[in-house]
């Protein structure tokens, strides 16, 4: 007997949202219905952020319409949204820590007396309405007494009473730990159970399958499918947000060197991880061998890279370095230990636009060097022309401010900042994310260069053909934690997805 599906609450149709020069949404639907968790997925640029962005009318849409309860709205604005009662939540907590827990409970909307604020009933009120979520605290405490996770569940409360028919949870549990997570979800299902229509934001596949009924794909601003999660193979899943099922064979040759160079690694992370940053992991950075990481957005890869440079410090395990238990307190130290590290957005956290390519290449090696021992104008010079010729820059001079590159040459330009201070590991955060295809082949070219020169790799990438093509050994990530290693012959994109998809984690040593 086919089982009759609950009403439909919002039902958004075509929704197209344009900037200049992109179509950030190309005619996306969405249907969420009451008493159902609906997880909203996709890889970077999909469309997420925008969609929420029109659900909650912080943005027009170019086209479509949305309907709440057949009736057809168009929010001027977030306040407008809730009271047709759309309310989100943020992976940033927006209430004001500075004010007390029924303050922000209320704000905007306080119960009053003779024309003041009537705070005792507004703290009693408080504190009945959280005790409706499972929370029993002081309502008259300053938010900032409270943990993260406190904080998150009370900014659920507000918007749970300001609009009781759709709550929109943007990345809920990014900064929360497991048995807070499993707090959160505890709510939801309740809140699920008296039949809100709920969105969940999230990277975390394991998430979805413990908490969702729901899930809607977006890839490239347009949309994928709409599924029960109860019939969808995490496998298909993968293959829905990466936009194809990867084979056993890839169209990209495999390079790996000749296997793992014998002797003791360079660099050793022994049980390395953060408190809700990333889980413990293992891995082995060899002179002359490329370790590839690999895995979808929000895996936990950038994080692994963060503690290797010292951009987070490590609570759990321990970094070895030429055999000795090394602390990085902050990047400092890994540039000193001969450590480079190109991040994942050159734009805001590699380049510095407002100086020229010459300016860009040098600064860490002047950094390394320290400010009392300045290069000369002249050492600049020769370094920014060597390396701007040897990376084959696409630059008139090396004075031409380097925001003026192509997104390639820029990238080049982070290569030879980090090369020029003859670094022992290099650590590259998607190399070759949005450059065109014949940088894209030069900077793989480059990799392969440098790893035979005898330089460690670590070259986080979410092309899982192009890394599955360098790299000597793949450190799959899923949800934060390592979900497996592949090395040799083994390693090939279906292997890739396949541990990504895997049904539960399998802790590996890289």
């Amino acid at each position: 007997m086919a089982v009759t599906p609950p009403p439909v609450v919002l039902a958004a149709r075509g929704l197209t949202r344009q900037y200049p020069g992109v179509r950030a949404l190309d005619g996306v639907d969405l249907t969420l219905r009451a008493g159902e968790i609906h997880a909203l997925l996709g890889e970077n640029g999909a469309g997420k952020s925008t969609l929420i962005n029109l659900l909650t009318g912080a943005q027009p849409r170019d086209g479509g319409t949305i309907t709440m309860d057949g009736v057809e709205i168009d929010p001027d604005g977030p306040g407008g949204a809730v009271k047709a009662g759309i309310a989100a939540v943020y992976q940033e907590i927006t209430l004001l820590p500075n004010l007390t827990v029924a303050q922000n409970l209320y704000l905007g909307r306080e119960p009053t007396r003779w024309g003041l604020v009537h705070r005792s009933r507004m703290n009693q009120e408080g504190a009945a309405l959280l005790r409706r979520f499972g929370l029993t605290i002081d309502a008259s405490r300053p938010l900032s007494d409270f943990s993260t996770a406190v904080q998150q569940l009370i900014a659920i409360a507000r918007a749970v009473d300001l609009s009781a028919k759709v709550l929109i949870l943007d990345e809920p549990t990014a900064s929360l730990d497991t048995a807070e997570v499993q707090t959160l979800f505890t709510l939801l299902r309740s809140l699920r159970d008296q039949g809100l229509a709920i969105v969940f934001v999230t990277h975390f596949l394991d998430q979805v399958y413990a908490l969702t009924d729901r899930i809607t794909v977006l890839r490239n601003g347009r949309l994928v499918g709409e599924r029960r999660t109860a019939d969808l193979p995490r496998l298909d899943l993968v293959a829905m947000m990466l936009g194809k099922t990867p084979t056993a064979e890839s169209h990209l040759s495999r390079r790996p060197a000749a296997g793992i160079p014998a002797g003791a690694p360079l660099v050793r992370a022994e049980g390395l991880g953060r408190r809700r940053l990333v889980g413990a992991f293992d891995a082995e950075l060899h002179a002359g061998a490329v370790l590839g990481a690999a895995g979808l957005l929000g895996s936990g890869r950038t994080e692994t890279a963060m503690l290797l440079f010292g951009v987070e410090t490590a609570d759990q395990g321990q970094l070895v370095v030429d055999g000795k238990a090394v602390t990085l307190r902050s990047p400092r130290d890994a540039i000193r230990l001969g450590f480079g590290f190109c991040p994942e957005d050159r734009k805001l956290d590699g380049i510095v636009a407002g100086l020229s390519i010459r300016e860009n290449i040098v600064l860490a090696l002047q950094a390394k060097r320290g400010w009392w021992r300045r290069l000369s104008t002249a050492q600049q010079h020769e370094l920014a022309d060597r390396y701007i010729k040897l990376l084959d820059i696409r630059t008139p001079d090396a004075e031409k401010p380097i925001q003026l590159l192509s997104g390639g040459n820029q990238q080049k330009a982070l290569l030879a900042r980090w090369l020029a201070t003859e670094p022992r590991l290099l650590i590259l955060d998607e190399p070759t994310r949005g450059i065109d295809v014949g940088a894209h082949a030069e900077i793989v070219r480059l990799l392969e260069n440098l790893r035979d020169r005898g330089m460690a790799l670590y070259v986080i990438s979410s092309e899982i053909e192009e890394v599955a093509a360098y790299s000597d050994r793949v450190l799959v990530m899923r949800d934060r934690a390592p979900a497996g290693l592949l090395e040799g012959d083994s390693i090939t994109p279906a292997a890739i997805v396949n541990a990504i998809a895997a049904d539960h984690h399998t802790r590996g040593a890289a």
